[in-house]
């Protein structure tokens, strides 16, 4: 008797508040579930008669109980996209130390962290030739503006790479594209010594096969956080790879003279060759290319990533990418051409600073080659800081309610008119320490558009996003060359650097203007004609 009136009572309501940590409830076995398996529902005797009102009762109540355990066992505790978020849980005392840990802990974030290494190797590849340049130049008795050819031989290179990069990065996925481009280039830094003990010819090849192979880096990064992370995860997510992309500009600015000390001219090309080789074998080993086929993953974060991603029509939710986009298409859109020119503006600057900052504070302001590369870094780590924090306010600015549209013409405003302003104060600077203040506000402020126009890519078009940044990343590529090139001629005729960061500055209030006009953070269907 004492049995049949405990099984009468009401089967417990399982919820997500009852529970400390929802992971718990997939781990732990359910004794319930395995009775329903073992008891015989005909040999319940000491219930009764089966046939009997409290027989039934018992066995329907066996049945409930049994079904609700597996409801729960089967079906993992999905929690709310606020919930899930970092920093987001309601609950009281210690929850939100938890999400922090979810995050933190997550396979995700180390998919994010192993783009950061990479992006961090694919820059420091690239400014070793603006500190080897000025030794380069003595010994070999370059002009200024040879100088800048020599260094502009990469973004040949990286001309090309971009469009048919991204097109195979939307095929194919960012993980198998990215392991093949960090190969290469690894390669092409390694045998960068070797071409320059040979000749001219094979130096400018090698720095243009470094440009081919890099320009695939961010159209994979795009991708893979559009795979790998919400829309509302997505701006934070782009600004810690990028961190990793401008710390590799302070590694490569700051090592690069010790390495040299240390093993001479080349010795930095060798040993950010090798760490690159040792990259892939990580990357091909510990990462997938999307949430779903990671054996690592969890599946309370995978049943999260696949929720949100269900909510926000993510690039999975469509069959695969045709081989060759609608490039007509893609070019006939006022939104297509916001991200070229804000790609371009971006380029500009980026590499006009990377490649002539440690040139100008050794020109202008009469410092050492050592001392001009530390002064030429800080800025790079003051990007890679601002960057994430642009990131963090990005997506609280979404969850409560700004329009993502609102959100990106912010972010895009201060990466443009904030360094605009700098250049013009970097202009006015008398001391080296003055001008490193400048150009640090200059490049921190400047991070804030990888919250714009580098996130908008996946918004506007993301079964395109690879192809759409490889148009332009081409642009930008255009007018990094020209930018560079030009800096070298320019200085050479008119003596000053001065002037040109003056008209720098006067791109970068036009190029602002154009992307809040243009641009917007809705879906453009690209796929059907206006008609």
């Amino acid at each position: 008797m004492n049995s049949t009136l405990s099984l009468n009572r009401p089967v417990q309501n399982y919820t997500l508040g009852s529970f400390k940590n929802p992971k718990l409830i997939e781990a732990r076995p359910s004794r319930h579930q395995l009775c329903s398996h073992l008891i015989d529902f005909s040999k319940l005797k000491w219930f009764g008669n089966v046939n009997s009102r409290t027989g039934s009762s018992v066995q329907q109540q066996l049945r409930d109980y049994s079904g609700e355990s597996r409801r729960i066992t089967s079906r993992r505790i999905r929690v709310s996209s606020n919930d899930a978020q970092f920093g987001s849980f309601p609950n009281k005392g210690g929850t939100e130390s938890s999400s922090f840990a979810e995050f933190i802990t997550s396979e995700r974030v180390k998919v994010v962290a192993m783009l950061a290494l990479s992006l961090a190797l694919c820059n420091a590849d690239r400014v070793v030739m603006s500190v080897a340049i000025v030794p380069l130049s003595l010994a070999h008795g370059w002009s200024r503006s040879f100088s800048g050819i020599v260094q502009s031989s990469f973004l040949w290179g990286y001309l090309i790479s971009p469009i048919a990069g991204g097109t195979l990065v939307d095929y194919y996925g960012g993980k198998a594209v990215m392991a093949c481009g960090v190969t290469l280039w690894s390669l092409a830094t390694f045998l960068t010594p070797w071409a320059a003990e040979n000749s001219l010819l094979a130096l400018l090849f090698a720095r243009a096969m470094l440009g081919v192979a890099e320009g695939v880096a961010l159209p994979c990064m795009n991708n893979m956080i559009a795979r790998w992370f919400p829309s509302t995860e997505r701006a934070r997510a782009v600004a810690m790879a990028m961190a990793g992309f401008q710390l590799g500009n302070a590694i490569g600015l700051t090592l690069s003279p010790i390495l040299m000390s240390q093993g001479g001219i080349f010795g930095p090309f060798v040993i950010f060759g090798l760490c690159g080789f040792l990259w892939v074998l990580v990357w091909l080993s510990a990462t997938s290319s999307t949430p779903d086929r990671s054996p690592q993953i969890s599946k309370y974060e995978l049943d999260y990533i696949m929720n949100k991603r269900q909510k926000s029509h993510a690039v999975e939710s469509k069959p695969k990418t045709k081989m060759i986009p609608p490039f007509r298409r893609l070019l006939s859109k006022m939104p297509t051409w916001s991200l070229i020119v804000a790609n371009a503006m971006h380029s500009w600057g980026f590499f006009v600073i990377l490649s002539w900052m440690p040139i100008y504070f050794n020109s202008v302001h009469h410092v050492d080659l050592r001392q001009a590369a530390w002064f030429s870094a800080v800025p790079w780590c003051m990007m890679a800081l601002t960057g994430y924090l642009a990131g963090l306010w990005s997506d609280t600015l979404i969850r409560n309610g700004t329009s993502i549209t609102l959100t990106r013409k912010i972010m895009q405003s201060i990466g443009f008119v904030g360094p605009a302003v700098a250049l013009v104060g970097l202009t006015a600077a008398k001391t080296p320490s003055t001008a490193s203040a400048w150009l640090s506000l200059a490049v921190g402020l400047k991070a804030f558009s990888h919250c714009g126009f580098l996130v908008n890519l996946q918004e506007i078009a993301p079964h395109y996003s690879g192809v759409l940044h490889g148009l332009s990343n081409t642009a930008g590529t255009f007018a990094a060359i020209f930018g560079t090139v030009g800096a070298g001629f320019f200085v050479e005729l008119v003596g000053s650097f001065q002037g040109f960061l003056l008209l720098t500055s006067l791109l970068y209030f036009l190029a602002a203007l154009f992307y809040i006009k243009f641009s917007t953070g809705e879906r453009v269907n690209f796929d059907e004609s206006d008609s």
